[in-house]
Protein backbone atom coordinates (compact mmCIF):
# COMPACT_ATOMS: atom_id res chain seq x y z
CA UNK A 1 0.00 0.00 0.00
CA UNK A 2 1.47 3.29 -0.67
CA UNK A 3 1.83 5.56 2.25
CA UNK A 4 -0.25 9.21 1.65
CA UNK A 5 1.98 11.84 1.36
CA UNK A 6 1.75 14.95 3.42
CA UNK A 7 2.40 19.21 3.73
CA UNK A 8 2.66 20.53 7.34
CA UNK A 9 2.33 23.97 5.87
CA UNK A 10 3.46 25.44 9.34
CA UNK A 11 6.46 24.42 11.36
CA UNK A 12 8.23 26.49 13.00
CA UNK A 13 12.02 24.91 12.40
CA UNK A 14 14.12 27.15 14.39
CA UNK A 15 12.14 26.85 17.60
CA UNK A 16 13.04 23.24 17.74
CA UNK A 17 15.63 21.87 20.06
CA UNK A 18 16.80 19.10 17.21
CA UNK A 19 19.30 19.90 14.06
CA UNK A 20 16.72 20.62 11.03
CA UNK A 21 17.69 18.09 8.69
CA UNK A 22 16.91 15.34 11.49
CA UNK A 23 13.38 16.56 12.26
CA UNK A 24 12.98 16.95 8.13
CA UNK A 25 14.15 13.49 7.68
CA UNK A 26 12.19 12.17 10.44
CA UNK A 27 9.16 13.68 8.56
CA UNK A 28 9.83 12.77 5.21
CA UNK A 29 9.81 9.00 6.73
CA UNK A 30 6.80 9.28 8.20
CA UNK A 31 4.70 10.74 4.88
CA UNK A 32 5.56 14.30 4.99
CA UNK A 33 6.88 15.57 1.58
CA UNK A 34 7.12 19.76 2.06
CA UNK A 35 7.26 21.89 5.39
CA UNK A 36 6.97 25.74 5.07
CA UNK A 37 8.49 27.18 7.86
CA UNK A 38 7.05 30.94 8.99
CA UNK A 39 8.93 33.81 10.44
CA UNK A 40 7.60 35.48 13.24
CA UNK A 41 9.84 38.55 13.31
CA UNK A 42 13.08 39.83 11.42
CA UNK A 43 15.29 37.11 12.80
CA UNK A 44 13.47 34.00 12.55
CA UNK A 45 12.25 35.02 8.95
CA UNK A 46 16.33 35.22 8.15
CA UNK A 47 16.85 31.54 9.99
CA UNK A 48 13.76 30.03 7.96
CA UNK A 49 15.26 31.15 4.82
CA UNK A 50 18.25 29.47 6.35
CA UNK A 51 16.73 26.30 6.64
CA UNK A 52 14.82 26.52 3.50
CA UNK A 53 18.42 27.34 1.53
CA UNK A 54 19.75 24.57 3.24
CA UNK A 55 16.71 22.19 2.03
CA UNK A 56 15.27 23.75 -1.09
CA UNK A 57 13.20 20.32 -1.96
CA UNK A 58 11.66 19.85 0.91
CA UNK A 59 11.22 23.39 3.30
CA UNK A 60 9.44 27.22 2.18
CA UNK A 61 9.43 29.75 4.21
CA UNK A 62 7.94 32.97 4.67
CA UNK A 63 8.55 36.37 6.35
CA UNK A 64 6.64 38.04 9.15
CA UNK A 65 5.64 40.02 11.92
CA UNK A 66 3.76 38.42 14.72
CA UNK A 67 1.30 40.44 16.82
CA UNK A 68 2.95 39.63 19.90
CA UNK A 69 5.79 41.67 18.13
CA UNK A 70 3.90 44.38 16.18
CA UNK A 71 4.85 46.98 18.34
CA UNK A 72 8.33 46.55 16.56
CA UNK A 73 6.48 47.22 12.53
CA UNK A 74 7.47 51.02 12.23
CA UNK A 75 11.43 49.91 12.69
CA UNK A 76 11.56 46.38 11.14
CA UNK A 77 8.55 47.09 7.94
CA UNK A 78 11.65 47.45 5.06
CA UNK A 79 13.07 44.22 6.22
CA UNK A 80 10.32 42.19 6.49
CA UNK A 81 9.43 43.77 3.01
CA UNK A 82 12.43 42.89 1.46
CA UNK A 83 12.75 39.27 2.88
CA UNK A 84 8.92 39.16 1.77
CA UNK A 85 9.74 39.63 -1.65
CA UNK A 86 12.19 36.80 -1.74
CA UNK A 87 9.68 34.54 0.45
CA UNK A 88 6.89 31.78 -0.42
CA UNK A 89 4.60 34.69 1.43
CA UNK A 90 3.93 36.99 4.37
CA UNK A 91 3.27 36.32 7.66
CA UNK A 92 3.33 34.94 10.40
CA UNK A 93 0.99 38.18 11.27
CA UNK A 94 -2.14 38.91 12.36
CA UNK A 95 -4.27 39.79 15.92
CA UNK A 96 -4.23 38.37 18.79
CA UNK A 97 -6.78 39.64 21.39
CA UNK A 98 -6.16 36.97 24.31
CA UNK A 99 -2.34 37.74 25.13
CA UNK A 100 -2.23 41.43 23.86
CA UNK A 101 1.34 41.55 24.32
CA UNK A 102 1.47 44.13 21.99
CA UNK A 103 -1.37 47.54 22.15
CA UNK A 104 -4.28 46.43 19.70
CA UNK A 105 -3.68 49.94 17.39
CA UNK A 106 -0.15 48.21 16.77
CA UNK A 107 -1.28 45.04 15.57
CA UNK A 108 -3.93 46.57 13.09
CA UNK A 109 -1.81 48.50 11.83
CA UNK A 110 1.26 45.59 11.24
CA UNK A 111 -1.71 43.35 10.48
CA UNK A 112 -3.30 45.53 7.57
CA UNK A 113 0.36 46.73 6.17
CA UNK A 114 1.44 42.95 5.88
CA UNK A 115 -2.54 42.53 4.24
CA UNK A 116 -1.46 45.28 1.87
CA UNK A 117 2.70 43.70 1.09
CA UNK A 118 0.92 40.02 0.15
CA UNK A 119 -1.61 41.97 -2.40
CA UNK A 120 1.06 43.76 -3.84
CA UNK A 121 3.82 40.86 -4.14
CA UNK A 122 0.51 38.59 -5.21
CA UNK A 123 1.22 36.54 -2.37
CA UNK A 124 -0.09 33.68 0.12
CA UNK A 125 -0.27 35.52 3.52
CA UNK A 126 -0.43 33.26 6.79
CA UNK A 127 -2.82 34.52 9.40
CA UNK A 128 -2.83 34.29 12.98
CA UNK A 129 -6.14 34.95 14.85
CA UNK A 130 -7.20 34.23 18.57
CA UNK A 131 -10.14 35.86 20.21
CA UNK A 132 -10.17 38.45 17.54
CA UNK A 133 -12.68 36.46 14.74
CA UNK A 134 -14.85 40.16 14.36
CA UNK A 135 -11.74 42.26 13.66
CA UNK A 136 -9.47 39.82 11.79
CA UNK A 137 -12.40 38.62 9.04
CA UNK A 138 -13.33 42.31 8.71
CA UNK A 139 -9.37 43.16 7.40
CA UNK A 140 -9.49 39.73 5.41
CA UNK A 141 -12.89 40.99 4.06
CA UNK A 142 -10.96 44.18 2.77
CA UNK A 143 -8.29 42.63 1.71
CA UNK A 144 -9.77 40.48 -1.03
CA UNK A 145 -6.97 38.19 -0.80
CA UNK A 146 -9.37 35.08 -1.17
CA UNK A 147 -7.74 31.62 -0.90
CA UNK A 148 -3.99 33.34 -0.42
CA UNK A 149 -5.60 34.64 3.02
CA UNK A 150 -4.44 31.36 5.18
CA UNK A 151 -6.26 30.99 8.48
CA UNK A 152 -3.64 29.46 10.63
CA UNK A 153 -4.08 26.56 13.58
CA UNK A 154 -7.70 27.67 12.50
CA UNK A 155 -10.03 27.69 16.06
CA UNK A 156 -12.90 29.13 15.05
CA UNK A 157 -16.51 27.46 15.59
CA UNK A 158 -18.86 26.21 12.64
CA UNK A 159 -20.75 29.74 12.85
CA UNK A 160 -17.42 31.92 12.27
CA UNK A 161 -15.98 28.93 9.63
CA UNK A 162 -18.81 29.75 7.52
CA UNK A 163 -18.36 33.78 7.71
CA UNK A 164 -15.15 32.71 6.35
CA UNK A 165 -15.52 30.48 4.06
CA UNK A 166 -17.80 33.10 2.34
CA UNK A 167 -14.48 35.12 1.65
CA UNK A 168 -13.31 32.42 0.34
CA UNK A 169 -10.34 32.02 2.57
CA UNK A 170 -7.73 28.94 3.19
CA UNK A 171 -8.16 27.10 6.36
CA UNK A 172 -5.16 25.11 8.15
CA UNK A 173 -6.15 23.04 10.76
CA UNK A 174 -3.58 21.78 13.73
CA UNK A 175 -3.32 19.18 16.31
CA UNK A 176 -6.14 20.78 18.47
CA UNK A 177 -8.17 18.92 16.21
CA UNK A 178 -6.99 15.53 17.77
CA UNK A 179 -7.81 17.14 21.25
CA UNK A 180 -10.49 15.17 23.05
CA UNK A 181 -12.45 18.58 24.14
CA UNK A 182 -12.16 20.24 20.70
CA UNK A 183 -16.20 19.09 19.27
CA UNK A 184 -16.39 22.87 18.37
CA UNK A 185 -13.33 22.52 16.58
CA UNK A 186 -14.46 18.84 14.80
CA UNK A 187 -18.12 20.55 13.40
CA UNK A 188 -16.06 23.41 12.54
CA UNK A 189 -13.86 21.52 10.06
CA UNK A 190 -17.21 19.64 9.39
CA UNK A 191 -18.36 22.40 7.46
CA UNK A 192 -14.59 23.72 6.01
CA UNK A 193 -14.30 22.90 2.13
CA UNK A 194 -12.20 20.21 1.67
CA UNK A 195 -10.87 21.60 -1.73
CA UNK A 196 -9.57 24.87 0.45
CA UNK A 197 -8.46 23.20 3.54
CA UNK A 198 -4.95 22.59 4.97
CA UNK A 199 -3.24 20.61 7.58
CA UNK A 200 -0.14 22.11 9.65
CA UNK A 201 1.61 21.12 13.29
CA UNK A 202 2.65 24.59 14.28
CA UNK A 203 5.58 22.98 15.98
CA UNK A 204 7.13 22.34 18.27
CA UNK A 205 3.31 24.03 19.60
CA UNK A 206 -0.21 22.10 19.78
CA UNK A 207 0.77 18.34 19.69
CA UNK A 208 -1.60 16.18 18.68
CA UNK A 209 -3.10 14.42 21.65
CA UNK A 210 -0.77 10.93 21.63
CA UNK A 211 2.04 13.07 21.68
CA UNK A 212 1.52 15.03 24.55
CA UNK A 213 3.17 16.32 26.82
CA UNK A 214 6.43 16.54 24.07
CA UNK A 215 7.09 18.73 21.38
CA UNK A 216 5.53 18.74 18.37
CA UNK A 217 7.11 18.22 14.68
CA UNK A 218 6.24 18.00 11.74
CA UNK A 219 6.15 14.24 11.36
CA UNK A 220 3.36 14.47 13.32
CA UNK A 221 1.34 16.05 11.21
CA UNK A 222 -0.01 12.76 9.50
CA UNK A 223 -2.03 12.66 13.17
CA UNK A 224 -4.02 15.78 12.64
CA UNK A 225 -4.73 14.73 8.88
CA UNK A 226 -6.34 11.91 10.05
CA UNK A 227 -8.63 13.48 12.49
CA UNK A 228 -9.59 15.57 9.38
CA UNK A 229 -10.64 12.05 7.63
CA UNK A 230 -12.33 11.31 10.43
CA UNK A 231 -14.64 14.00 10.83
CA UNK A 232 -14.90 14.25 6.78
CA UNK A 233 -15.84 10.80 6.47
CA UNK A 234 -12.94 10.42 3.55
CA UNK A 235 -10.24 8.01 3.52
CA UNK A 236 -6.71 9.38 4.60
CA UNK A 237 -5.15 9.10 1.32
CA UNK A 238 -7.89 11.08 0.10
CA UNK A 239 -7.76 13.66 2.26
CA UNK A 240 -3.91 13.54 2.24
CA UNK A 241 -3.91 14.28 -1.92
CA UNK A 242 -6.35 16.97 -1.03
CA UNK A 243 -4.97 19.13 1.46
CA UNK A 244 -1.41 18.48 -0.34
CA UNK A 245 -3.03 19.43 -3.60
CA UNK A 246 -3.78 22.68 -1.50
CA UNK A 247 -0.66 24.07 -0.45
CA UNK A 248 0.82 23.43 -3.45
CA UNK A 249 -1.07 25.98 -4.72
CA UNK A 250 -0.92 28.14 -2.53
CA UNK A 251 2.74 28.03 -1.83
CA UNK A 252 3.70 27.71 -4.95
CA UNK A 253 5.44 24.19 -4.13
CA UNK A 254 6.94 21.93 -6.86
CA UNK A 255 5.42 18.45 -7.81
CA UNK A 256 6.99 15.61 -6.87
Amino acid sequence: MTQPRWIDTHGHLFLLEDDAGAVIDRAVTAGVDWIVCPGIDVPTSQHARTIAEAHPHRVSWTAGLHPHEAGQWGEVADAIESLAVESAGVGECGLDWYRELAPRSDQVEAFRAQLDLAAELDKPIVIHCRDAFADVHELVEAAGLGYRAIMHCWTGGPRWTKRFDDLGVTFSFAGPLTYPTADTLRRAAAVAPPDRTMVETDAPYLTPESRRPGANEPAFVTETGAALADVWGLGVDEVAARTSAHARRVFAIPDG
